[in-house]
């Protein structure tokens, strides 16, 4: 069992190599790993039903003591990222799937890396995780419609499909989880530790398939797509800790809404865009998924060592 658990930190601590590794490979030999496009939902589908078994119902009650922090952090989520996104897209001129790809980053929910990078921030992790939780159980009904109104004009649409493709892939795995997490705690705990294991890679799998799709495209619109990831995310972790300072929060309050709305779920948009949309679309998302880890990290790291103050801007 100690080999087991060294092998899983081993696999995501170096989360973003195996990346490289595997994505490199698949670009310069994609053949071999195109049929794992076909699995992308069902991978997504284990990593949600993961984030279910570290889950319970503890992670909502913040919302009967913190009301107004909880829901701050809903709304700043699915309105800053949307919009960035689309911005970003309109000013590097990115072309309608491209665009649509990364509109969809941002109007999926906040990804459970995003508890992690909290956490080592010193940033308030019980706000974090309660927010992670209720933006995904929001996600099958704000998200297609967001994506509706905002990349609906670029590239044809059908939102109630989405809407059906995420209550199988998120909602219901996640259901599960939490369910078995409930009728047996004991034997969820015993395998907890190996989850973030099987989550990345689950990742890992799911953008060598992306890479591997598109790429003869990739070439073309690697740089373009690597730009406009970087804008968005850096853009909304500096929105999300601006505006809640601006709003009066306090500093671990701030640091913690800025991961829940600068690191996505981007696995989902990868999925859906790949079941809805041109292949192309689940580029931004691939991307995301690497990016958002590097950047919180780094960020995570710097406040990890500056003092907290806690006192309210307003």
């Amino acid at each position: 069992m100690r080999f087991i658990r060294t092998l899983s930190n081993y696999i995501t601590q170096y989360f973003p190599l195996w990346v490289v590794l595997f994505a490199a490979a698949a670009f310069f030999q994609p053949a071999p790993f195109k049929p794992l496009g076909t699995y992308i939902p069902y991978l997504l589908g284990l990593i949600m039903l993961g984030m279910g078994l570290t889950m319970s119902l503890n992670d909502f009650k913040l919302v009967l003591t913190r009301p107004k922090d909880v829901l701050f952090g809903i709304v700043l989520r699915y309105i800053i990222m949307p919009v960035v996104a689309f911005l970003v897209a309109k000013l590097l001129g990115l072309p309608p799937a491209l665009a649509a790809g990364l509109i969809l980053v941002g109007a999926c929910p906040s990804g459970t890396a995003s508890n992690v990078m909290t956490f080592i921030a010193k940033g308030d992790t019980a706000l974090s995780v309660t927010v992670s939780s209720f933006n995904t159980i929001l996600a099958p009904i704000l998200t297609p419609f967001i994506f509706l109104y905002f990349a609906g004009t670029m590239i044809p649409i059908q939102a109630g499909a989405l809407l059906v493709d995420i209550l199988k892939i998120v909602l219901l795995p996640v259901f599960i989880g939490i369910t078995l997490r409930m009728i047996a705690s004991s034997l969820v705990d015993k395998v907890n530790n190996l989850i973030p294991a099987f989550s990345v890679i689950a990742i890992i799998m799911i953008i060598t398939a992306v890479v591997a799709l598109n790429a003869t495209k990739l070439v073309t619109i690697a740089g373009m797509a690597f730009l406009a990831v970087i804008l968005h995310n850096s853009i909304g972790l500096f929105l999300g800790y601006a505006s809640s300072r601006v709003t009066g929060m306090s500093e671990s309050k701030a640091r913690a809404i800025s991961f829940e709305i600068g690191m996505e779920n981007s696995g989902l948009a990868v999925a859906l865009a790949m079941a809805h949309l041109d292949p192309i679309a689940a580029i931004p998302g691939a991307i995301f998924s690497v990016w958002h880890n590097f950047s919180g990290s780094l960020l995570a790291g710097f406040w990890s060592t500056r003092k907290i103050n806690n006192q309210k801007t307003l």
